[in-house]
């Protein structure tokens, strides 16, 4: 049997234990949401571009406005179908549209900027800039849009009155 530094290194139980917890939350139901967010987000994506894309070369309309008209769309359809199916649970308020158009707002101004950083900056083109920007802000938005405009309200259990139970 080796010994000394011969020996392999096992995990504590500590680290082991903080690998399973944080592997925890991507199981279950959390991780048929992050699927449904995955393919809501695909759908937003390829209508956008496909937008951006007729607009830009049947249309002849300038890059950066054919793009934020393709990011709208895409927006749109993305608060509509995650709201209705990939976070039906979420119990929404009146803020829920407002936090999402914030998020989509300063994703359309980041997509718009690194847009045209890509293109008239560091000269690539247009169809491949719209791609690496959307690829960019695809998971700035999903992040921002998971632990905010979503977010699941957890309610404490009541307390425990003691006294009276005892």
């Amino acid at each position: 049997m080796p010994s000394g530094e011969d020996a392999p290194q096992r995990p504590s139980r500590s680290l082991q234990t903080a690998v399973i917890a944080a592997a925890r939350p991507l199981s279950g139901p959390v991780f048929v949401q992050f699927v449904k967010f995955g393919i809501v987000g695909v759908s937003n994506t390829l209508l956008a571009f496909a937008i951006y894309t007729v607009l830009l070369k049947v249309f002849g309309v300038w890059y950066l406005a054919a793009s934020a008209i393709g990011f709208v769309v895409g927006a749109v359809n993305g608060f509509l179908l995650n709201r209705r199916w990939t976070f039906a649970g979420h119990v929404g308020d009146s803020l829920t549209p407002v936090r999402w158009g914030v998020v989509q707002s300063s994703g359309l101004a980041l997509n718009l900027a690194l847009l045209y950083l890509f293109v008239d900056g560091a000269g690539v083109e247009k169809l491949l800039g719209q791609a690496f920007a959307t690829a960019i802000v695809t998971v700035i938005t999903f992040l921002v849009n998971r632990a905010w405009t979503f977010r699941m309200h957890h309610h404490p259990p009541a307390a425990v009155d003691v006294e009276r139970y005892g």
